[in-house]
């Protein structure tokens, strides 16, 4: 399993390459922009990421504290 999900991250990430090395070769200036501006946007969407990943794990300790009744009755 762990195999096939960095066989589809290399994939996406070889596409990801492919469609930007297509861009600068038809509007190069773009490509150099987009270059140049990825590493801000990234930095930008950061704290974002973060928030995303503290509520998911919020809701998980909730979900594991709402079905523990359930889940102790079910092994005794």
């Amino acid at each position: 399993m762990v195999g096939q999900a960095n066989s589809l991250e290399s994939v996406g990430l070889m596409f990801t390459f492919f469609v930007w090395c297509l861009l600068f070769v038809f509007c190069w200036p773009l490509a150099i922009l987009v270059l140049f501006l990825y590493p801000i946007v990234w930095l930008v969407l950061l704290p974002l990421r973060l928030i995303g990943l503290t509520f998911e794990a919020l809701f998980e300790t909730l979900e594991a504290l709402l079905t523990l009744p359930a889940r102790i009755v079910r092994h005794i």
